[in-house]
């Protein structure tokens, strides 16, 4: 027990509010996709430009679409409140990296990306307790790789922003439907 919290009750409270994730992987899906199809006739410098900032579109829609899809609120009791903010907010710390790769070669801001975004879904696996977020990490991450490698930098540079984004839609219904069953349970 944690305060007048379980910790199932605090964890199921963190995917209810949230709806598992959903409403991020939704928008930024969206927002890797349609710079996806951008990045096919602007200059990479443009586009890599929009791959490292696609957030600043994607995050308000996601918060946005959160309030909608989310079954419950968080309480401000919950122990795992402040946890859950710092996880979400942490990939903002790599911005000055994303500016140094941007700054050596564009090119590699794709895959750099999809590299943070695997570290980033990781303990989201424990958070909401679903293998599909380790599946997801592994995805963007490894296939990103892989891309660079059977690909090239040249060849790979859409084919990652589409494999990002499609690979957080296939996994926003499935931790979707996890979150609501967990709160079913709860």
């Amino acid at each position: 027990m944690m305060g007048n919290y379980s910790f199932d009750r605090a964890l199921n409270e963190v995917s209810a509010s949230s709806a598992g994730g959903a409403p991020f992987l939704i928008c930024y899906g969206a927002t890797f996709i349609l710079v996806g199809v951008l990045s096919l006739t602007l200059p990479r410098e443009t586009s890599a430009l929009l791959v490292m900032f696609q957030g600043g579109v994607a995050l308000p829609l996601a918060l946005w679409l959160e309030k909608r899809m989310g079954t419950a609120r968080m309480s401000a009791e919950n122990p795992l409140k402040d946890l859950s903010a710092f996880m979400a907010i942490s990939q903002a710390l790599a911005i000055p990296f994303l500016i140094v790769v941007y700054n050596i070669n564009p090119g590699q801001v794709p895959v750099v990306m999809a590299g943070l975004g695997g570290v980033h879904f990781l303990p989201y696996a424990w958070l909401h307790r679903t293998k599909v977020y380790t599946a997801l990490a592994v995805v963007v991450a490894v296939g990103a790789f892989a891309l660079v490698l059977g690909l090239k930098t040249g060849g790979s540079y859409s084919a990652i922003l589409f494999l990002v984004g499609i690979a957080y839609w296939v996994a926003a219904p499935l931790v979707y439907r996890h979150a609501r069953n967990l709160v079913a349970e709860g």
